[in-house]
């Protein structure tokens, strides 16, 4: 069975028993939380959020350039006032250069990605760094608190960056 009709199979279930078909547009804790789209990171269970609670956006690497767009319609068309920023332990994005897959692109595909910043980098915390005083620095982004974690894949747990 592919994993596509496994999923339809789950969703029945799912739909089954829901009723949260009324929950309003607008996240409840008015947050917008970034994250990394690695497997190992959920960040509704590692965050206790429920649905309705937040925008959750993520990307490879968990990078903000990446989601500029759904954080200026989350905070000006939804009403978010705060943005957490996760990334996470042995992540893929710390294992590569643009370089590195452009040129894999080019040999495997026999296409050019040079137009394409895939965003890598190789150190964790200066990442979520870079990427706080992006949002900080972007005159789309409202002033609101920005908070960077890293999340332990080895623990669940979440280290505040400061």
């Amino acid at each position: 069975m592919s994993v596509a009709r496994e999923f339809e199979t789950a969703n029945g279930k799912y739909a089954a028993s829901f009723t949260k078909g009324d929950l309003p547009l607008p996240p409840a804790r008015k947050v917008a939380i970034i994250a990394c789209m690695d497997a190992r990171l959920d960040p509704a269970r590692a965050l206790g959020l429920e649905e309705g609670d937040a925008h959750v956006i993520r990307n490879a690497g968990g990078r903000v350039s990446d989601a500029l767009r759904s954080i200026v319609i989350s905070q000006q068309l939804l009403g978010t006032r705060e943005i957490i920023i996760v990334h996470h332990t042995d992540c893929g994005m710390l294992t590569f250069t643009d370089d590195d897959i452009r040129n894999k692109i080019r040999n495997e595909l026999q296409q050019d990605a040079d137009h394409i910043a895939f965003l890598p980098f190789h150190n964790l915390r200066q990442s979520i760094s870079d990427d706080i005083r992006f949002l900080k620095g972007s005159s789309l982004v409202l002033d609101v608190p920005i908070t960077g974690f890293i999340y332990e894949v080895e623990s669940g747990k979440v280290v505040k960056v400061e």
